[in-house]
C-alpha cells in the first residue's frame, strides 16, 4: 500500500490527466488539500486504483457547499461528508438555500470527532477558557463549521456572545490564521494533517476539552440531531489530544450522486471493505471501517440503490440511527 504522500501526489497527477479521458474517470469531490476528507478520499481512491484498477481522482473544492453541488450536479461521482450536512443539503435547509435531491448515502465510514484547538503555550485547556478570546467565524466557503463550532461552544458552556468572532473563509485558512496569531483558536477534525502541520510550526497545539453530560448533549443535539459525544484517547496520528478527552462527534458518510451507476458504487464498496486493512494502515482513522455498522438509517436521506444491493448481498441489514 502506498503512503499518504505518494497517494496525494498520484491523485494530483491523475487529476491533471483527467480531461483526456473524463468519461472513464470517477471523481471524489472534497474540501481543499490538508483537510481530513481530502486525505481520506485520496487514500480510498489510491486503494481503488491499486487493487481494483478503478480510475479515481480527487478534486478539491473551496468547501462543503461546492463539493456537494458537484455531486448533486453530476460533476463528481463521490464525496465524504458529515451526515448532518447531507441531511440539510438534501432538504435545502440550514446553510443550503437550494435543495440537493440527487445526493445519496453509500455507507457510514467512521465516527468523526471535531474540536477547537489552540497553541500549547496559550494556557487554555478547556472550551470554557475561550471566554473573551477569539474564535474563527464567518466560514463563507465552509458554512458547515458554523453549526459545529456553535455545538462545541455550547458543550463548553459558552455562546458566540461570550467570544470574539474573527472571520475566516475555510478550514485551512482558519488554522493558518491561528498559527499566525490572527485568531486564538482553530477548528478541525481530530487526526487532520493540517493540525500536525500547525503543531510543528508553533511548538505544540492542544484540543480544548468540553463537558460531556446530559445537559450539554441536549444542547449539541439542538444544533444538529445526529451529534453525540465520543471519548478519544491520545495516539500519534491524533495530534493535540493530550489526554483522554470527550469530543463533539458525528457519523462521517460516503456519498454518491443519483447519476452514478449501481456497478460503480458496488465496486467502490467492495474495495472499501475488502481492502479495509490496507486502507486503515495508510490512514489510521479509517481503521474504524466496519461493514457491520456501515448500513445505518438516517432521517431525510436515501441510500443509493447500488449500496442497498451491496449490503443485501453481504447479508447486512439496515440498522437504527442514533
Amino acid at each position: 500500500m502506498k503512503t499518504v504522500r505518494e497517494i496525494l501526489s498520484t491523485g494530483i497527477l491523475l487529476a491533471g490527466m483527467a480531461g483526456a479521458a473524463q468519461a472513464q474517470v470517477q471523481s471524489f469531490s472534497t474540501p481543499p488539500q490538508g483537510s481530513v476528507w481530502n486525505t481520506m478520499a485520496s487514500v480510498i481512491s489510491g486503494q481503488a486504483r491499486e487493487s481494483a484498477g478503478l480510475r479515481m481522482v480527487v478534486q478539491p473544492y473551496g468547501g462543503n457547499a461546492q463539493m456537494m453541488q458537484a455531486v448533486d450536479g453530476a460533476l463528481a461521482e463521490f464525496s465524504l461528508n458529515d451526515v448532518n450536512d447531507v441531511i440539510t443539503a438534501v432538504s435545502g435547509t440550514g446553510e443550503y438555500a437550494t435543495p440537493m435531491p440527487n445526493l445519496r448515502v453509500v455507507a457510514r465510514i467512521n465516527p468523526f470527532p471535531v474540536g477547537l484547538y489552540v497553541k500549547e503555550g496559550s494556557g487554555m485547556k478547556s472550551v470554557a477558557d475561550l471566554a473573551g478570546h477569539s474564535v474563527p467565524s464567518g466560514w463563507d466557503a465552509f458554512p458547515i463549521a458554523r453549526s459545529h463550532i456553535s455545538a462545541i461552544l455550547a458543550a463548553g458552556g459558552l455562546t458566540w456572545e461570550d467570544v470574539k468572532g474573527v472571520p475566516v473563509p475555510e478550514l485551512i485558512r482558519g488554522s493558518d490564521d491561528m498559527a499566525s496569531g490572527r485568531v486564538d483558536s482553530a477548528f478541525f477534525a481530530v487526526g487532520g494533517p493540517k493540525v500536525a502541520e500547525v503543531d510543528a510550526s508553533v511548538g505544540g497545539v492542544r484540543f480544548l476539552t468540553v463537558e460531556a453530560n446530559d445537559e450539554t448533549l441536549a444542547k449539541i443535539q439542538a444544533v444538529r440531531p445526529a451529534f453525540y459525544f465520543a471519548e478519544i484517547t491520545p495516539a500519534p496520528p491524533r495530534v493535540g489530544v493530550i489526554e483522554p478527552m470527550m469530543f463533539v462527534t458525528w457519523d462521517n458518510v460516503l456519498l454518491a450522486g443519483a447519476h452514478v451507476p449501481d456497478e460503480q458504487v458496488q465496486s467502490l464498496l467492495a474495495v472499501l471493505f475488502d481492502e479495509k486493512d490496507a486502507i486503515g494502515s495508510a490512514y489510521p482513522p479509517l481503521r474504524a471501517l466496519n461493514i457491520d455498522t456501515a448500513y445505518k438509517d438516517y432521517p431525510g436521506v436515501m441510500y443509493h440503490p447500488g449500496a442497498v444491493a451491496f449490503f443485501a448481498e453481504r447479508g447486512i441489514a439496515l440498522s437504527a440511527g442514533q
